[in-house]
């Protein structure tokens, strides 16, 4: 929750794999609150105003999970609005003429944006959440302990930078401090 608020305003690519983890950490407890609170909730060590906190950010979450549907695979709706905003800046970011440098970055990861689409057929993902999800199966096989190309590494490098620069973009706009993305 803590962490969640915080990447939220700072860095919403960060947020959406954050949540990604969450959720995947979720299911691993059988989307079952006694499970989270001894296995998640008690390692964070707060006070008990904040640890309160915590384990209602945590039901509330579940409670999210079941209703909407997403118990064994996909995200919660606040997720993938998070990356529906991401997709919209991205179009906007697209479509301005000041923003060569944005643009440059995305031809450069476009052919890999394009290679695993073409692998994910008949998914109706977005690029953005492709690049997402690049990223999160890179961080699943790390913790997997497997083995990573080279080419997939610097995919995910310049997929990431991309993602970096649209978060600054995204933050702006919350702010209110980008005028062309309000």
């Amino acid at each position: 929750m803590i962490i969640a608020r915080e990447k939220r305003r700072n860095n919403i690519a960060e947020y959406v794999l954050y949540m990604w983890q969450i959720e995947d950490l979720i299911r691993a407890n059988e989307l079952n609150m006694q499970r989270l609170r001894a296995t998640v909730i008690a390692q964070y060590r707060q006070d008990t105003k904040t640890t309160a906190e915590i384990d209602r950010w945590y039901a509330e979450l579940v409670e999210m999970m079941l209703t909407e549907g997403v118990r064994k695979q996909g995200h919660i709706n606040i997720v993938r609005i998070a990356i529906m905003q991401m997709e919209e800046i991205h179009s906007r970011l697209m479509a301005d003429p000041k923003e060569m440098i944005y643009q440059g970055l995305y031809y450069q990861v476009l052919p890999a944006i394009v290679q695993l689409r073409a692998k994910s057929a008949g998914s109706n993902t977005g690029e953005i959440e492709t690049c997402l999800t690049a990223i999160y199966g890179l961080l699943t096989l790390r913790l997997q302990k497997k083995e990573v190309s080279e080419e997939t590494l610097a995919s995910i490098k310049q997929m990431s930078t991309l993602l970096s620069v649209l978060s600054e973009k995204f933050a702006a706009r919350e702010e209110g401090t980008d005028e062309a993305l309000l």
